[in-house]
C-alpha cells in the first residue's frame, strides 16, 4: 500500500512539474531582432500586458543575427526573427532559418505580396510595415523635375550630384532588385553605371548621411528611406531644423510604376521551443493596436487596411503611388543586383 502512494505521489509530481514547464513554455518568448528603434519598447510591452507572455530580447545587425542562428543550430532558443529589408528576410528564408506558418489571421490581415510563401504549406515570413525610398534633393541647386524618377540619377545632366549609401547594403540591393523585376537586368546594369558616373562622392554612410550630404551642398540629391527623413522632420534640433530647411523629397516614380516599397517583417524561427508564442506573437504585431505602434513610433505605414496611424509627420508628406511589385520577389534579384553592382564597380 505505502509502494503504491509513493508512487502516486511521483507520478503526480510529475504530472504537476510538466504543467509549470507547459505553462512556463507559454508565457515566454524569445525574439531575436534587427529592428533596433527604442519606439519598439512600447509595443512589445503591451503584448506581454496583454498575453502575460515575457520577452527575452536578443538585438543586433543582421549579419551577427543570422550568424548567431546558424551557429546555434537545432539549439537556438530563438523563437520569432524580426528583420528590416526584403534582401534580409529572403535570406533569412532561404538559409533556412525560418519555419512555415499557417494562421487564418495573418493571411486575413497580410496582403499576398508581403508575404514569403513557401509552396502551398503556408508563409515563412510576414511584412508588418513598409517604408518607401525616396529621393531628396538641394533646394538651391536642383530641380525637382531633373530628379523624378530612380532612372533619372543616371542622367548626364546630374553628373557629380547623385549620393547613395553602400550599394551592396540591403536596403540598396532591394531597391536594384525592384529595378531587375520591373526593367530587366541589361536596363538595370546600364542605369547602374550611370549613377556611378554621376557620384558626387563614392557610397558612404548611413541614409541620414545622404540627407545631410544633401544639406550642406556636398550632394545634390540622394536616396532615403522615408522613415530617416520623417525622423529628422520630426526633430526639435535647431541644427536639424536647419537642415531640413535646405532639402526637399518627392515620391520617385509617379507617373511610372511609382515609389519602391520595403518592409520590416518577421516569422517563427525554425526551431523555435515556444511555438504557440512565437504565432500569437505575429499576429499580435498584425494587430490594429500594433500597427499603429509602427507607424506613430518609427515613422512606418501600417500593413493592415483597417489600421489608423496618427502621425502628422508622415501625413504632411502626402500620399503617393506605390509600386507593384512582390516583396519575396525583390528579395530574391539581390543576387543579380549584387553581380551587376560588382560589374559596374559600385561600391
Amino acid at each position: 500500500m505505502k509502494g503504491v502512494m509513493q508512487k502516486n505521489l511521483v507520478v503526480a509530481a510529475i504530472a504537476i512539474a510538466a504543467a509549470f514547464s507547459a505553462q512556463a513554455q507559454e508565457k515566454v518568448l524569445n525574439l531575436y531582432s534587427s529592428r533596433h528603434y527604442q519606439t519598439d519598447e512600447q509595443l512589445y510591452s503591451n503584448f506581454t500586458k496583454q498575453t502575460g507572455i515575457k520577452i527575452n530580447r536578443i538585438e543586433a545587425e543582421d549579419s551577427p543575427l543570422l550568424e548567431r542562428l546558424r551557429n546555434e543550430g537545432k539549439n537556438s532558443p530563438a523563437d520569432v526573427i524580426l528583420m528590416v529589408d526584403a534582401a534580409r528576410l529572403w535570406r533569412t528564408q532561404i538559409e533556412g532559418l525560418f519555419q512555415p506558418v499557417k494562421s487564418k489571421v495573418l493571411d486575413a490581415r497580410i496582403p499576398g505580396n508581403l508575404r514569403g510563401k513557401n509552396d502551398g504549406e503556408g508563409s515563412e515570413w510576414y511584412g508588418f510595415s513598409t517604408r518607401a525610398r525616396i529621393i531628396v534633393y538641394n533646394k538651391a541647386n536642383v530641380k525637382p523635375e531633373d530628379v523624378a524618377t530612380y532612372e533619372s540619377l543616371a542622367d548626364p545632366k546630374n553628373k557629380s550630384k547623385v549620393c547613395t549609401r553602400s550599394g551592396s547594403h540591403p536596403y540598396m540591393l532591394s531597391m536594384i532588385g525592384s529595378m531587375i523585376e520591373r526593367n530587366g537586368e541589361a536596363a538595370t546594369e546600364k542605369w547602374a553605371q550611370g549613377v556611378v558616373a554621376n557620384f558626387a562622392r563614392p557610397p558612404r554612410g548611413g541614409d541620414t548621411d545622404q540627407i545631410k550630404g544633401v544639406g550642406t551642398g556636398e550632394c545634390g540629391v540622394a536616396v532615403a528611406n522615408s522613415y530617416y527623413y520623417a525622423r529628422l522632420l520630426r526633430s526639435t534640433k535647431p541644427e536639424d531644423k536647419e537642415l531640413m530647411s535646405k532639402v526637399a523629397f518627392l515620391w520617385p516614380n509617379q507617373n511610372t510604376s511609382g515609389t519602391h516599397l520595403n518592409i520590416s517583417g518577421g516569422g517563427v524561427a525554425k526551431n523555435a521551443p515556444h511555438r504557440d508564442a512565437a504565432v500569437k506573437f505575429l499576429e499580435y504585431l498584425a494587430s490594429d493596436e500594433a500597427q499603429a505602434y509602427f507607424a506613430n513610433g518609427n515613422n512606418e505605414w501600417p500593413v493592415v487596411k483597417t489600421a489608423v496611424a496618427a502621425n502628422p509627420t508622415l501625413d504632411a508628406m502626402g500620399k503617393f503611388k506605390a509600386e507593384n511589385v512582390s516583396i519575396a520577389t525583390i528579395g530574391k534579384n539581390q543576387i543579380a543586383a549584387q553581380k551587376i553592382l560588382d560589374r559596374v564597380g559600385y561600391k
